[in-house]
């Protein structure tokens, strides 16, 4: 009787481990390839405060994509936010960790002591605020994916989701491809910027 749990247990635990391996083999990593920031010194952040933000938001990919073993939904949100981070500071230890460690079909270990998503959210949501203020090209731009950012993370967070809201039947959805994969085509027109006039052909 005894050998006979034994084994069942040992069958048991065998599916176990290959569920898991599965599971890993299968989710997938595509690492969003940062060769050059988005972002130049003209953005109203100083080198320090990047980091920081980079920081949290490779923090925050982190959480979400361990703690949803991760799902088609968190991959693609954290892809998102990664891509960002590495935006803000390219060199960013924790951003790069993380990706590389999806990479190699790994979970990467959530950090205890970091910003929850409602923390995190409303952080954004008030860097946002102040970076359309500032007013540079740059500064507009990062504040888009802030403010939709912080209402993603937070759909509870009222203030965020009518400011993303706002943003998105003034000027569109943001386009993630510009963050993820910069080699896309399409760029984001800057905020209030005044469309080019189109020059008359010649006849």
């Amino acid at each position: 009787m005894k050998g006979i749990l034994q084994a069942m247990a040992f069958f048991y635990f065998g599916l176990t481990m290959l569920d898991a391996a599965e599971t890993l083999k299968s989710f997938g990593w595509e690492m969003p390839k940062i060769t050059k920031s988005l972002f130049s010194n003209d953005l109203g952040m100083l080198d320090p405060e990047r980091e920081e933000y980079a920081t949290n938001l490779a923090h925050f990919a982190a959480s979400q994509i361990t703690s949803s073993k991760a799902t088609p939904t968190s991959l693609t949100e954290g892809r998102r936010v990664l891509a960002l981070a590495l935006h803000l500071s390219p060199r960013n230890k924790r951003a790069l960790v993380v990706n590389f460690q999806l990479s190699k079909n790994m979970l990467p270990e959530v950090v205890q002591g970091s910003y929850s998503p409602q923390v995190l959210a409303r952080l954004l949501l008030t860097r946002g605020e102040l970076l359309e203020k500032q007013g540079g090209s740059e500064d507009k731009q990062l504040a888009q994916y802030f403010i939709r950012l912080a209402a993603s993370m937070d759909p509870k967070n009222e203030d965020a989701v009518y400011a993303s809201e706002i943003q998105r039947l003034d000027h569109g959805d943001v386009d993630w491809a510009v963050i993820t994969d910069p080699a896309h085509p399409a760029r984001p027109t800057p905020v209030n910027s005044p469309a080019k006039p189109t020059a008359p052909k010649e006849k």
